[in-house]
């Protein structure tokens, strides 16, 4: 018999966004009141602002007082074509842009603030008033897909699954053709290194050096198509997570880019051999289906998505998902070790998993907790 409380998304505070800053140290959430900002691990509360009104993304500046804020919800405390830079500090709101149409996501760095919307990406300078640097075209990116780092901006291209990747400095633009269909998911590596993306199949993750553009490897998380919702490669850019509609957290190992840069080709590593391993001997045998000799994850685990409804005409569509529900499976790395996944909606969850070496030398991935950080358990 199922005992679990139904969830009443009458009352409560609703989430509209979770996001990660770019050290995955805090994690920031739009409410359908305004905005809060949680410690990642331990999950702790550490600002909670009221605006009686709603905030569709808070976006931070590292661990700063910055942040880039939207208005969602039910009643918007913005336009959803208006971005505010909002000081915490101050209180107030520090920068204002505007838009002909909705912004769909927003990264911010020291110098950048790049705003994502439904076919450009506009980049401008951070100060004020703020100087716009650059406009791009895009295919249509409903996600608001972008990756900023300290030198580089990943984004989609003008034609659905290519990834353009400009240069900060310089604004030299690769084109990386990744995929076949629409992309879903991007992340670069903390250090710029590496890019992994997913198209909306959701069956093969790519991973790209952004030094020559070359793809390093191909990985694949299932055999069925997923939706997948969030990728994030860890510190050290060994390991790569992904979750997806399945309510699965997959973990991959993945080649370092300057050994591959520099690796002459030759048959398949002791390393490359050992993240194959799940089908053993079929992946050597000579004209099988691609599908037994294609590298799968070392480790995976379940995670929550829940069971809430879409928002549908309750709630305005948040940032980060185009099918108008909670955004769910968003993934962290603190530490090479250490993996959190957040999800918004009324049953905004914060979980935590562990890399573990298991006693038959195998890796694992294990719960170590969890909570609902809007509170009720």
């Amino acid at each position: 018999m199922n005992t679990r409380q139904v969830i009443d998304e009458s009352v409560g505070p609703y989430s509209l966004s979770a996001i990660f800053n770019s050290e995955n140290t805090c994690f920031s959430v739009g409410l359908d009141t305004g905005f809060c900002v949680f410690n990642t691990d331990p999950c702790e509360l550490k600002v909670s602002r009221d605006f009686n009104a709603g905030i569709g993304v808070a976006e931070m500046l590292g661990q700063s007082n910055y942040l880039a804020i939207v208005g969602g919800g039910k009643q918007p405390k913005f336009p959803q074509n208006k971005l505010v830079i909002w000081d915490d500090a101050k209180q107030k709101a520090v920068i204002t842009l505007e838009f002909r149409t909705s912004v769909l996501g927003v990264r911010l760095s020291k110098s950048r603030i790049v705003v994502a919307l439904l076919n450009n990406i506009h980049i401008f300078a951070f100060s004020n008033p703020p100087q716009k640097l650059s406009v791009f075209e895009t295919s249509d990116n409903p996600m608001g897909l972008a990756c900023l780092g300290n030198k580089l901006l990943a984004f989609p291209g003008r034609s659905p699954g290519q990834v353009q990747l400009v240069e900060l400095e310089t604004g030299n633009v690769s084109i990386i053709p990744a995929h076949s269909t629409p992309l879903r998911a991007m992340a670069l590596s903390p250090d710029g290194e590496v890019l992994a993306t997913a198209s909306e199949a959701g069956t093969l993750i790519r991973v790209f050096s952004t030094r020559n553009c070359t793809k390093m490897a191909e990985l694949r998380r299932g055999v069925d198509q997923a939706v997948i919702f969030s990728l994030a490669i860890s510190p050290s850019n060994n390991l790569l997570a992904v979750t997806s509609d399945k309510s699965t957290l997959h973990v991959f190992d993945i080649p370092n880019p300057r050994t591959v840069a520099h690796r002459s080709p030759s048959p398949s590593s002791p390393s490359e051999e050992g993240t194959n391993q799940k089908w053993g001997i079929l992946g050597k045998i000579p004209l099988l289906p691609r599908v037994f000799s294609d590298v799968y994850s070392f480790a995976s685990a379940h995670f929550e998505i829940g069971e809430e409804t879409p928002p549908g005409s309750q709630h305005v569509q948040s940032l980060g998902t185009s099918i108008g529900r909670p955004v769910k499976g968003v993934i962290g790395w603190p530490n090479d070790h250490t993996i959190i996944v957040i999800g918004s909606g009324r049953d905004g969850r914060w979980e935590k998993f562990l890399i573990r070496d298991g006693d038959d030398g195998k890796r694992y991935c294990v719960r170590e907790g969890w909570k609902r950080y809007l509170g009720g358990g």
